[in-house]
């Protein structure tokens, strides 16, 4: 049974519909709780036995896992004692999350690294999503997207995979440590950034040196342990210098190689050495100056076409391995060499078959990824069909990024673009209008099948919106939110150009649109053979000609076959309206109506008991009519009332309802009497 009206309970209810085993669950959430420590499973007697690891004896039944703050637990998995469950893990994990990281220390990082190459590229996880990370850590990103698309370049500390068959390291004379991606990432000449980015990519630098020479030394030790008698004295092996005087920038130079020299840059410094101590940092970035704007701009302008950042070196030698097919990104900013990291890799990330960007701040750098997108669409092996873009403000209005979008991607199934506000950079333009050289644009015949489009407060050009559903003739589902027009003739040039363009559409959704003024419209649209769905929430339908429109609205529907759900909250129906709509279940109907929503419309308990009474009138032999949803509604004015006439319907409906406090609603009942 699947719910509407209210969001929140229809995701709480469909998550709880979902589980199919809870023994399963159970232990799944089991394992989680263990990994991050919240869990002990020693203070139960019953587990105190040496034989049993409750990871590994809960591993099978992983499917999905959540990786929280600080990675905490990512060392216990990858820690030789857990090999088993490890192994385990990597053929029943199917979705990896991470939510709300934090910045973490080398050895979770290194754990990380451990972690993902098993169970990505050794494994068989077809999923990885991001959450809340309001201040990503650079490295830490561009390592989990990397390893995500099946890059796996080893560092001399990650030691042998028994997996790949080879040690994952080479000698450290033939190799130094692989670079660091702060240290590519964060060079001169590279966009500037806030103080807290700042604060955060030096942080990183700092760690990551560190890490670089603890790397280094090992690697030579495990070298000279190989060349040097048994006895040999641990003074044999060279140390790199500690003298604090070093400048800090001749330990981040990655080490060229003796047969070739390294086109990375000279990563970011600032105007002194190292910075020991947190106190001294924060004043050498406040003792920074600013650049003058136009500097910046075109600094960031010719930083972003050097060849080195377009081919992002940091990634040449890595070896390519299996990679996911679901990347989700949600409420995590983008910089500009981030969001550059991820179009290099979406270019040949051919096994990626659904993209999820929501609120990510990308702005003009939304270029930047339809071009690693076109190159992506390009590759004969794409398998992308599902592209979902949220943000609060874009350079490009809705409609663009779709005629954009459509064009780079001619073969998706569903694209999924809302966005909240309107660029405050955006050029005020003609009600309606499209941007300079975007009106006139064809867009090639596509594959699309499934359309959600959500839109600011902002008249849309009809003619681009008819463009695009022009343009695809295979769509299936269409959802518009909160699409205004110029004029009711614009919105009614929309209806037109589906009935006529759009043969197999099956399920259409309206929130939040003014159909007031379009109920002819709305008619025809009932007309349609093919329709299975319906949903006009919140489109003020009654609110003109409402005796005139309602007895159509109800004919309309009791011609109509083949439509299963029709979803009506917000549009005030009001009880009167709800008699009405019990025609609809008639002994004379054609309608084959399974599911109806008659949510937030002012409808009171005595209107619910008088539709009840009429349905048992009508057709008391038909049975079961499907599911009524009945959220926010004035039920609570007379609950043993509204009781009655829920118990009446639970014989003809399966009827979800709640309790809603309705003297919050006294505006809307003033404007209904």
């Amino acid at each position: 049974m699947k719910l509407a009206g209210v969001p929140g309970q229809d995701k709480r209810l469909q998550t709880l519909q979902n589980v199919s085993c809870w023994r399963s669950k159970f232990m799944e959430t089991f394992f989680c709780h263990v990994l991050r420590g919240t869990l002990d499973p020693t203070c139960d007697w019953r587990l105190q036995d040496s034989r049993f690891s409750a990871l590994e004896h809960s591993a099978p039944y992983v499917t999905q896992l959540t990786l929280c703050n600080a990675l905490h637990g990512v060392e216990e998995l990858v820690a030789e004692v857990q090999r088993k469950a490890l192994d385990t893990l990597a053929g029943s994990l199917h979705t990896l999350k991470f939510r709300h990281l934090l910045f973490s220390d080398g050895a979770a990082h290194r754990g990380l690294r451990k972690l993902l190459h098993r169970l990505i590229h050794h494994g068989v996880i077809r999923q990885v999503s991001m959450y809340s990370w309001p201040v990503p850590e650079t490295a830490l990103f561009i390592l989990i997207l990397t390893m995500s698309a099946g890059l796996w370049q080893p560092a001399p500390c990650d030691g042998i995979c028994r997996l790949c068959g080879a040690e994952a390291s080479m000698p450290a004379p033939v190799r130094a440590p692989v670079r660091s991606e702060p240290s590519f990432l964060l060079g001169p000449g590279w966009p500037c950034r806030d103080t807290t980015e700042r604060s955060a990519a030096a942080l990183m630098t700092t760690r990551w040196e560190t890490e670089a020479r603890e790397a280094q030394e090992q690697a030579m030790l495990v070298q000279e342990s190989h060349t040097l008698e048994a006895e040999a004295g641990p003074e044999s092996s060279p140390a790199p210098s500690s003298d604090p005087e070093t400048p800090a920038s001749s330990t981040l130079q990655p080490q060229a190689s003796p047969t070739r020299e390294s086109p990375c840059p000279a990563p970011w410094q600032g105007p002194s050495a190292e910075p020991d101590d947190l106190f001294d940092f924060v004043f050498l970035i406040a003792s920074e100056k600013e650049e003058p704007e136009e500097k910046r701009q075109s600094r960031l302008a010719s930083s972003i076409w050097h060849p080195h950042y377009r081919n992002l070196s940091f990634l040449e030698g890595a070896r390519q391995f299996r990679s996911i097919s679901t990347l989700e990104l949600f409420t995590i900013p983008l910089s500009t060499e981030s969001t550059l990291v991820l179009c290099h890799l979406l270019r040949s990330w051919v096994s990626l078959e659904k993209l999820t960007l929501s609120y990510n701040g990308l702005g003009s750098n939304i270029f930047h990824l339809l071009e690693g997108l076109q190159s992506l669409s390009a590759q004969a092996e794409c398998c992308l069909r599902s592209l979902h873009f949220t943000d609060l403000f874009s350079p490009l209005s809705v409609l663009e990024l779709a005629h954009s979008t459509l064009r780079v991607l001619p073969r998706l199934h569903t694209l999924a673009i809302r966005i909240d506000h309107l660029s405050p950079d955006d050029s005020p333009r003609t009600p309606g209008t499209s941007r300079p050289g975007t009106e006139h644009e064809d867009i090639p015949e596509n594959c699309l099948q499934q359309l959600e489009l959500a839109f600011p407060r902002r008249p849309q050009a009809s003619k681009c919106l008819c463009r695009v559903l022009e343009a695809s003739p295979a769509l299936q589902q269409l959802a518009l939110d909160s699409a205004t027009f110029t004029s009711p003739k614009e919105l009614g040039l929309v209806l037109q150009t589906l009935r006529e363009c759009n043969p197999t559409l099956q399920k259409l959704s309206f929130h939040d649109m003014n159909l007031a003024d379009c109920q002819k419209e709305v008619l025809l649209l009932l007309q349609d053979p093919t329709l299975r769905e319906l949903t006009l929430s919140f489109c003020r339908l009654l609110e003109k000609r409402r005796t005139h429109f309602l007895p159509k609205l109800v004919t309309a529907m009791k011609s109509n076959s083949t439509l299963k759900s029709f979803r009506l909250p917000g549009n005030r129906l009001g009880s009167s309206g709800l008699v009405a709509l019990a025609e609809i279940f008639s002994s004379d109907s054609s309608s084959s109506l399974c599911q109806l929503d008659i949510s937030s419309n002012c409808i009171k308990p005595d209107g619910l008991l008088e539709f009840a009474k009429q349905l048992e009138q009508s057709h008391p032999s038909r049975g079961t009519f499907g599911h009524l949803c009945l959220f926010q509604n004035w039920l609570d004015q007379d609950p043993s009332m509204a009781q009655e006439a829920i118990d009446r319907l639970r014989t003809t409906f399966s009827v979800v309802s709640d309790t809603w406090d309705s003297s919050q609603a006294f505006a809307d009942y003033v404007s209904m009497m």
